[in-house]
């Protein structure tokens, strides 16, 4: 995108709609009619721009589509309280639909293809099953402590390891706490185990992770029934059952439909806490089935050791209010990148 393709964005978020014309005297007449056509047209094919119209009644407008990719200030965005800021704050029916275009650039595809590519090398050296067992359960570890530290939990990765390996719990550690971590690892377990269920995915599967990651912690295990608040935000997800499992219908669909694995992992590890699935254990279930479908396809699993708990939340947040997917595909891409570089070296 050259410049002045991204100064007519810039536009286009100060004006609701506009003509070629407009544009003509923004840019003082410094450039023909037919350059700001050809960057029109450019910019409605990445769906960057919607087009109406036609002839001398044609107009343009901003597309959703590019709301949900554009990147933005975080540190700004997040200056403002909460309760002041403008979001969208009940569930966005269209976000399937919006979400069916391309989610990564070409320059983010090459780089996560060329990740994938080493991964595969690195893992081909492996000729010993019990190695590659010790490095999946490294994997497992890290994920368990650190999904589990996102969730609140104060165990350290040390005692992790310890209660994963030798069945020794934490001192002051709570039964939640400690069972919550177990749940992590018979989760791992199951995705490790059943690799080619996760290939296609089903609303089973979904829900039967959850039952796994929440396991004696007091949780139902149905599907919400009932209105939920989310702490410091105003969006407010759906409310009724029926409503839900239609989301969770929509969201398997999409899904599905996807045929990058990379984009499937990383919209359901969004999507399942936006819907809001389950009365609780969302993100912890929407991180494990992310992983579960990178284990189907012969890929990496994402341990989140290096995420900062705040940034991961806000990436979580900025999708929730105004269904921005940048900092959490940022997110995304960076825990890939170092679960390549880490693991099976």
């Amino acid at each position: 995108m050259n410049e002045r393709q991204k100064q007519i964005l810039e536009f286009s978020k100060k004006n609701n709609s506009f003509k070629n014309k407009d544009l003509l005297i923004f840019f003082n007449n410094k450039y023909s009619r037919e350059t700001i056509t050809r960057d029109l047209s450019f910019l409605c094919e990445q769906d960057f721009l919607e087009k109406n119209g036609a002839g001398a009644y044609v107009i343009y407008s901003l597309a959703q589509s590019y709301r949900i990719l554009e990147e933005l200030d975080i540190e700004e965005y997040f200056k403002k309280p909460y309760l002041k800021r403008e979001i969208k704050e009940s569930f966005n029916f269209e976000i399937f639909n919006l979400l069916s275009k391309d989610i990564f650039t070409s320059k983010e595809k090459e780089k996560l293809e060329n990740l994938q590519k080493e991964f595969i090398k690195n893992f081909s050296k492996y000729d010993s099953q019990t190695l590659i067992n010790k490095e999946f359960e490294r994997i497992m570890i890290e994920f368990s402590w650190k999904s589990s530290v996102i969730e609140g939990n104060t165990y350290s990765l040390l005692g992790t390891e310890a209660l994963i390996k030798n069945n020794i719990i934490g001192e002051g550690k709570t039964k939640e706490e400690t069972q919550m971590i177990l749940n992590h690892k018979d989760a791992f377990n199951e995705a490790i185990q059943n690799r080619g269920r996760f290939i296609k995915l089903q609303s089973a599967d979904v829900e039967y992770i959850h039952s796994v990651l929440t396991k004696k912690l007091g949780i139902t295990k149905n599907i919400r029934k009932a209105g939920v608040g989310i702490t410091g935000t105003k969006y407010r997800p759906l409310d009724n059952e029926p409503q839900i499992k239609e989301a969770l219908q929509n969201m398997v669909f999409l899904i599905n439909k996807k045929e990058p694995f990379f984009e499937k992992a990383l919209l359901i590890s969004i999507l399942i806490a936006y819907i809001q699935i389950f009365e609780d254990g969302n993100k912890r279930t929407s991180r494990m089935i992310s992983n579960a479908i990178l284990l189907a396809h012969n890929s990496i699993p994402l341990s989140y050791r290096i995420v900062d708990v705040e940034e991961y939340k806000k990436a979580v947040i900025l999708f929730y209010e105004i269904n921005n997917l940048s900092y959490f595909k940022q997110i995304f891409i960076d825990q890939f990148e170092d679960a390549v570089n880490n693991y099976f070296k």
